[in-house]
């Protein structure tokens, strides 16, 4: 007697969501087994290449912010609305992260707690789709043990400056951001920390 087939968390997102909310991962330019996902904004003049992603297999890169606010089902009063930019879902051998990525073009863009209320929004998106996942295709492990952290990218496409990123021991709370400033390129490692 076979046992009941478990699939990876990969797989079961890439049925789940719409191809919309899939960022395309690229090949990499000089490594063959690894590959590389181009985050921009949508009518932005800005973008981040984020460099050595594993296969699609074992990453997903989702645009949490590409649908429609559910402004008809909230009220929005304490702005659970909002949502981070994009999600990164890493299920390999070596990590099982969540990612969560806020960009912005300045520094200035946004405060401090207008980004952590777009990780929480993300947060709960992803949560939403946890329960789908255990309940509509029966994986009752679906997305869990998943270490999460939280990004916020900042001052895009502007030169480099000799500045200190913000660093905390592990991003693993919105309110403990890692905060990246002035990048063109950035290794998926920065973003994973600890």
């Amino acid at each position: 007697m076979g046992g009941r087939r478990i699939m990876s968390d990969i797989i079961i997102l890439k049925e789940m969501l719409q191809e919309s909310l899939i960022a395309s991962l690229n090949p990499h330019p000089y490594d063959i087994n690894k590959k590389q996902v181009i985050l921009s904004e949508p009518d932005a003049n800005y973008s981040v290449t984020i460099d050595s992603v594993p296969n699609e297999s074992e990453v997903i890169v989702i645009k949490t912010d590409a649908f429609i606010a559910p402004t008809t089902t909230f009220k929005s009063s304490k702005h659970e609305c909002k949502r981070a930019d994009f999600v990164i879902i890493i299920n390999s051998d070596k990590h099982q992260k969540i990612i969560f990525i806020e960009l912005k073009a300045k520094s200035t863009t946004s405060k401090e707690s207008d980004i952590i209320l777009q990780f929480k929004g993300a947060r709960c998106f992803i949560t939403y789709c946890q329960e789908i996942g255990k309940l509509f295709w029966n994986e009752p492990n679906f997305l869990e043990n998943y270490a999460y952290r939280y990004v916020s990218i900042r001052n895009i496409g502007l030169p480099k400056k000799p500045t200190r990123n913000k660093i905390h021991p592990t991003h693993d709370l919105p309110e403990k951001m890692l905060k990246i400033g002035a990048p063109n390129r950035l290794i998926l490692n920065q973003l994973i920390g600890n």
